[in-house]
């Protein structure tokens, strides 16, 4: 059947059925979902005309919501009805330990409401999984101590296990968020933060590892943020960060540990230095701008970035960053003149996979459309684009492709 010819099934809001929660569940949500939008419970008092003990006493779970007040509360904070009635217990609560972290890495409030998208991201991903029966594998790494070790030297070392744990090689990682996601587990969202936001990072039970980066900074900071971030993951996993850019005049072990981790996880010593030696052979002068931007090119990394690496492992001399001309018009320059366009960016706020699921639960009749383009972040239009490229067949023919259905039994055995 041609895709134009079809409609999307499930027209209008069949909201899938929930089972009611509980009230302190259901008050837990609705004092999320206010915090979220910055509203006072003195506020949304005088919206629904009651008095402010008694907004206390709905979020405490001592009073049941009524359904009138249910309903207005939710286009309030601008929340369906059924994600409120959501099954299941709230998970806990990543947007309460990221504000706490706050105090170490102080940002402007503008952070808050992305605080709260990005616990419902991570919360839609795991309902997804459960709707798909898909749940994401785990193969975390222990926890590294730091103890009274220099944390850029651990780095190295850290850095050269988890690639010979992943068996990645020495070369680059072109698909990082990809393969952190499906070898050891990582949840990694690229969402629209203020701009002095490079990364988030917090760790639950419930949840495991979830990752935001800045989907406003260039694709080569954004790949460093993720690495960044998943040093984080590897020292300290119980305590949330925010990472600001730019920041940290006297950084502290933890985080020079994790800046230190990304350059020597994207940018392997051994790699770099055989391609560095085989690249200085064939230079009689020496190696050249026009090479350095060729190997930052290659690793998908910042030409500022694969200068410091390359002075890390003590393959040009220290401060050559400084005698180099590195600000941004005079790179780009240089690589518009070799030829070196910027990486092909992955702007997507969703990973693939996500994506994927989406479309599956939907094709299995769990999701109305309406909730299809709430969980990709777009409207039905979207949601319809987005089906289309993912269950069509790119032959004459067009047939649908059933995500859905299993390419091979599940052996008894």
């Amino acid at each position: 059947m041609c895709r134009e010819a079809r409609e999307i099934e499930h027209p209008g809001e069949n909201i899938v059925p929930v089972t009611p929660v509980d009230q302190r569940t259901l008050g837990t949500r609705l004092r999320e979902a206010r915090e979220a939008r910055n509203w006072t419970q003195r506020q949304v008092a005088d919206r629904l005309q009651v008095a402010r003990t008694t907004v206390v006493a709905i979020e405490k779970g001592e009073r049941r919501v009524k359904p009138a007040e249910l309903v207005e509360l939710a286009g309030l904070y601008g929340q369906p009805v059924s994600d409120l009635l959501q099954r299941g217990a709230p998970a806990e609560d990543l947007a309460a330990q990221l504000r706490g972290a706050l105090a170490a890495a102080p940002v402007d409030s503008d952070l808050l409401p992305h605080l709260q998208e990005f616990q419902a991201l991570c919360e839609d991903y795991a309902r997804l999984e459960a709707l798909c029966e898909a749940p994401l594998r785990r193969r975390y790494p222990p926890e590294v101590e730091l103890r009274a070790v220099d944390p850029e030297v651990a780095a190295e070392d850290v850095a050269a296990g988890e690639r010979s744990r992943l068996a990645l090689g020495e070369g680059p990682l072109l698909n990082l968020r990809e393969v952190l996601e499906a070898d050891v587990g990582l949840r990694i969202f690229q969402m629209d933060l203020p701009p002095e936001a490079a990364g988030l990072f917090v760790f639950t039970q419930a949840l495991g590892c979830c990752i935001a980066v800045n989907r406003q900074h260039p694709p080569e900071e954004r790949r460093a943020s993720v690495a960044r971030e998943y040093g984080h993951f590897l020292t300290s996993r119980h305590r949330a960060r925010i990472t600001l850019a730019g920041r940290y005049e006297r950084r502290p072990a933890a985080e020079r540990f994790a800046a230190a981790f990304a350059r020597a996880f994207l940018v392997p010593a051994a790699g770099l230095r055989r391609r560095f030696l085989e690249v200085e052979r064939e230079r009689s002068r020496g190696v050249t701008l026009g090479d350095l931007c060729r190997l930052a090119h290659f690793y998908a990394v910042s030409v500022e970035a694969m200068t410091r690496r390359l002075e890390e492992v003590r393959l040009v001399p220290s401060g050559t960053r400084d005698r180099l001309r590195l600000e941004e018009p005079h790179v780009r320059e240089a690589q518009r003149l070799l030829g070196l366009g910027r990486l092909g960016a992955d702007d997507e706020i969703l990973p693939p996979r996500f994506v994927a699921l989406a479309v599956e639960a939907w094709q299995k009749g769990d999701l109305s459309e309406g909730q299809l383009a709430r969980l990709l972040r777009t409207d039905r239009l979207g949601a319809r684009e987005r089906v289309w490229r993912l269950e069509t067949t790119s032959g004459e023919g067009g047939e649908t492709i059933d995500l859905a259905a299993p390419l091979l039994a599940r052996s008894a055995g």
